[in-house]
């Protein structure tokens, strides 16, 4: 029978084997927050399944146990978590809202809409489509040096229209 005095002499004991319980955890992990970590959880573990501990057995061997299923239970989590994934949601400080991208599309298309048509064609040729700029002046039907100009003048108005630096 299980009293609230057997209970306390078990308590008293783990926290005597707290040194031992940290040597044991050490040959986890190196890693000292780690450690603190893997003793901690294996303290509350004890504590909180202290009546299913047997009094007269091994205490140190229990928490031993007790350490070891915890570290491997982190373990084969974390090999199923992928740590680092820098596009996780979760891991932002907070999200932007997507509406803002549809609306700054809408503002950058009423932009492009407003160039005259020979800077939009050397614009699209050249910065919408990938083209080289040769490539660009035959397709326009013009010198290599009045595309880079077109395009040029095209950036330069696109960003004063978004409200960029002049």
């Amino acid at each position: 029978m299980r009293t609230a005095d057997t209970d306390s002499v078990v308590r008293a004991d783990m926290i005597r084997l707290i040194p031992e319980i940290r040597n044991f955890a050490r040959r986890f992990s190196r890693d000292q927050s780690e450690v603190d970590d893997l003793v901690q959880e294996t303290l509350l573990r004890g504590l909180a399944n202290i009546e299913k501990f047997e009094p007269g057995t091994g205490l140190r061997s229990w928490l031993f146990t007790i350490l070891r299923n915890t570290f491997c239970t982190r373990y084969h989590r974390g090999t199923r978590e992928v740590a680092g994934i820098e596009e996780c949601v979760s891991l932002r400080a907070s999200v932007p809202p997507p509406q803002e991208w549809a609306v700054r599309m809408h503002e950058f298309e009423a932009a492009v809409a407003t160039l005259s048509p020979d800077h939009r064609s050397a614009f699209d040729a050249v910065l919408i489509d990938g083209e080289t700029y040769e490539a660009a002046a035959l397709r326009c039907g013009c010198p290599v040096g009045t595309i880079k100009s077109r395009v040029n003048r095209a950036r330069l108005a696109l960003t004063q229209r978004m409200g960029g630096v002049n």
